[in-house]
């Protein structure tokens, strides 16, 4: 059942409110994200006007936080289903290790980028595998990966990163992470296409249909005929590959790979998905909320920092986001039923 779904009132009630009443109610998810996007940003604006009236902080804002937003807007399908998966980070260096053995073999940029999307697609794939058919839960098969894609990064590189100087010279770089018109950056313009693609599979087609099914019950999604074990392997490797190619493209943009990559993007990708109003419980969620949400997180260190805050602020308030976003969904969804 989706969150539009969801929100809408039995055809009786719903004919008795105004056009408007009916759409607040059936967008009430994404209205809410845009008002709490609107606020913060008028706090921030209050406090440092001339950062957050200044072109440049939206330039860095539009560079830095697709690296977790094409995580986050995938991921957002896996926590639908009523799962979770904390293994991104791990497979992001996983999956450049992977372009780093078959471009040092092979001088091909080209086939190691290819190889680095199948990488994340088959550390994906095994979460799916490790929860959908040894049946452990999604929470503890998915930290012990993290820690095994970690440890082979480690293992595999030496602990040693790989300049990527070699990608400027082919399509990759400019179309990745090239910057239009001197300002706006690819990878925001591919952070877009992300949000278009995930938004018409998980509400205009029958896989968003089936991965709603599957988070609001999994029984009566059997019932009605969802391949539950599919549909959520495929929203693992859906966010291993995204993972991958997010990978990629702070690479491209930094010019070098760490084999650390990843660890710093756990609670900004959570806090985005669960303040985008994407249920811990399953079966409701927005890519919209979440799209919105990424960049009001991405915004939050900045705005400490303009107003004068330390950045030691930015975990607290990170983990309150978590704590009070899960907490409103416990409340609403006892009063719902």
């Amino acid at each position: 059942m989706s969150s539009t779904e969801q929100a809408a009132r039995p055809l009786s009630q719903t004919a008795q409110r105004g056009p408007l009443a009916r759409f607040a109610r059936t967008y009430s998810l994404q209205i809410g994200i845009v008002i709490v996007a609107i606020v913060i940003w008028l706090l921030f604006l209050a406090g440092s006007p001339q950062t957050f009236l200044s072109r440049n902080i939206y330039a860095a804002f539009m560079s830095s936080t697709p690296y977790f937003a094409l995580m986050a807007i995938p991921l957002t399908l896996v926590v639908i289903t009523g799962e979770i998966d904390l293994s991104f980070p791990s497979v992001m260096a996983f999956g450049m290790t992977a372009f780093d053995i078959v471009f040092t073999a092979t001088g091909s940029v080209a086939l190691g980028f290819i190889a680095c999307l199948l990488a994340g697609m088959l550390a994906g794939y095994l979460n799916g595998v490790l929860v959908t058919k040894i049946g452990i839960p999604s929470l503890v098969a998915t930290i012990g990966t993290q820690f095994f894609w970690r440890g082979a990064v480690m293992v595999i590189t030496n602990g040693q990163g790989l300049g990527m100087g070699a990608v400027q010279k082919t399509i990759l770089y400019p179309g990745l992470v090239y910057r239009i018109g001197g300002f706006v950056p690819m990878q925001f313009i591919w952070t877009i296409i992300f949000a278009v693609v995930v938004w018409f599979f998980l509400n205009r087609h029958k896989f968003g249909a089936h991965v709603f099914l599957t988070g609001d019950n999994v029984e009566s999604a059997k019932l009605m005929g969802v391949n539950v074990g599919r549909t959520k392997t495929l929203t693992f490797v859906i966010v291993g590959l995204a993972a991958a190619f997010a990978g990629f493209v702070v690479s491209e943009d930094l010019l070098f790979f760490w084999p650390t990559m990843g660890d710093g993007y756990m609670l900004n990708t959570l806090a985005s998905v669960f303040l985008g109003g994407t249920s811990v419980f399953g079966g409701m969620g927005t890519v919209f909320g979440t799209f919105v949400a990424c960049f009001i997180i991405g915004a939050i260190n900045a705005g400490i920092v303009a107003a004068g805050m330390t950045g030691f602020w930015t975990n607290l308030i990170y983990g309150f986001i978590i704590v009070v976003s899960v907490s409103l969904q416990t409340i609403m969804g006892k009063r719902l039923r």
